[in-house]
Formats: C-alpha cells, structure tokens, sequence
C-alpha cells in the first residue's frame, strides 16, 4: 500500500512517501529573500532554547515538523544536546530523517572553511532537491551559533534560510537566578568563550561570559585581581541551564566551583 505524510510548507506543498521519495507541489515566494530560491528547499536554523524543553516555541516545534530532514550539529543523535531537548517534547523527530554533521571547533581558518564548505554541500544536496532542513542549535542561532556560517553561505548561494529564534541560555540563566540583566542605563556585554579576558575586563555594565567553562579559572583569578584593585562586582554562574544537570551559583566562591562547557558567568559591576 502506498502511503503519504503530509508536510505544511508556507510556500508549497510537500508530500513524502515511504521511501522518502519527495514531492513538491505549487510555489509562490512570498518575500524576496526566496525568489532567489524559488525551485529548491529552505534551510531553517531551528533555536531549541537553553535545554528545559517547556522553553522551546510553538514556531520551533512547527517548523521541526515540517521539515524533511533535521540536521543536527553532532558526530550522532546520542551526542546532541539540541535533539535530546527537542525529543522531549517532538517525540516524532525520532521517526525523521536525521543527517548528523559534526562542526568542528577549531581556530585554524582555512581547515575551518573546509569543514564549512563540505558541510554545506552535504546539505546544498538536499535543498537542490527541493527538500527543507532544519538545523537545531541549542539556544538561539542568532547568538554565537555554528548556524550561521551554514545560514550566511545559503543566501550567498541564492537560496532561502530562516532563522527560527530560540530562548537565549543567558536570559534563562538571568531568570533563574532571579536577576535583571540590564536596568536603566546599564551596558550589557556578550562574551564569547574565544575572547580575551583582559580585554572583556575592561567593560563596564554587564559582562556575560558565554560557555566559559575552559575559560572558568582564568577568569575568577583576573576578578579577583579586580577586586582587589578596588572594583565591586555581583558574580553569579549557572552550568547546564535547563538541563536535569543544572546547577547555579552566587558568588565569587561558588562560582569557582562552577563547571563544563555550558557554563555561564554573569558579571554585574556594582558603582
């Protein structure tokens, strides 16, 4: 017997057998970024927040459910953080196609765009079949996310990629600790884990230091240093927010004892 799963698309209708074999039906760019990319599929950098599943949108989940196939940035689905989050609440994402890629977190730039550009022309394959993929990326794929290397070569080739947006991990941090991030004019810094402490410490406001867990030790030891130069601060960390794994700490002390990778530190200097 021949059967069909139905996918809604907001441009065209896509039908899947039990092969997976793919069919498209009507078309109709509704924005200019897809007269581009009118005749292939769309990629969509999927935000599945900081990793308390109950955190992850409407529009998220839709879109996972639309997609014929979830790309996730990982060596396999074991390894993912971004699906164990999503399977919690999309159980039907263990019945997709799954195409894992690994990005690999190297400084070098030249081996970096080669493991860009071979990433990207697994998934061109796809989308020139017409098929729509979803990349998962735990928080939001417009902060600090390997997404948007996959996002900007997309558009660069002339074909259309979204960005569905996601609970940022440093505002779900900031609300488990019950802490405002920014108030009246306060200044508010991103840091990302490959930047130079030294310099971060020379922001006034609100420095986030982003997966800073590598980085941890080195940065406790140069607030200290602060501290001591006269500089008043509030420090909090969360590690794994979300996650059955979390923990939070207030203090410089119990932030000293913070760890792995997903780690947050929020810095709030005090006048």
């Amino acid at each position: 017997m021949y059967h069909e799963r139905k996918i809604q698309s907001k441009n065209y209708g896509v039908y899947v057998n039990m092969n997976k074999e793919l069919v498209t039906t009507g078309s109709g760019a509704d924005d200019p970024g897809e007269l581009h990319g009118q005749n292939s599929g769309i990629l969509y950098g999927i935000g599945v927040g900081p990793g308390n599943p109950k955190l992850m949108t409407l529009e998220a989940i839709e879109t996972i459910r639309s997609c014929d196939v979830i790309l996730l940035p990982a060596v396999s689905k074991d390894e993912c953080y971004a699906y164990r989050i999503v399977r919690q609440v999309c159980p039907e994402i263990e019945d997709m196609p799954l195409l894992c890629l690994p990005f690999p977190m190297i400084r070098n730039k030249q081996e970096l765009a080669l493991a860009h550009n071979k990433a990207y022309e697994t998934v061109k394959a796809y989308l020139d079949r017409g098929q729509s993929v979803g990349m998962l990326t735990i928080g939001d794929p417009a902060i600090y996310s390997t997404y948007l290397y996959m996002h900007k070569r997309t558009l660069n080739d002339g074909k259309t990629a979204r960005i569905i947006n996601g609970v940022p991990s440093f505002c779900a941090a900031a609300a488990r600790l019950g802490i405002g991030l920014g108030e009246n004019t306060q200044e508010i810094h991103i840091i990302p884990a490959s930047y130079s402490i030294a310099d971060a410490l020379q922001y006034h406001g609100v420095c986030i230091y982003m997966k800073s867990g590598k980085k941890l030790q080195q940065l406790i030891e140069a607030l200290k240093e602060q501290i001591k130069s006269g500089r008043k601060y509030e420090i909090y960390a969360v590690s794994d927010c979300g996650m059955p794994t979390e923990r939070v700490y207030r203090g410089l002390e119990e932030a000293a004892e913070a760890s792995g990778y997903l780690t947050i530190v929020i810095v709030k200097e005090i006048h």
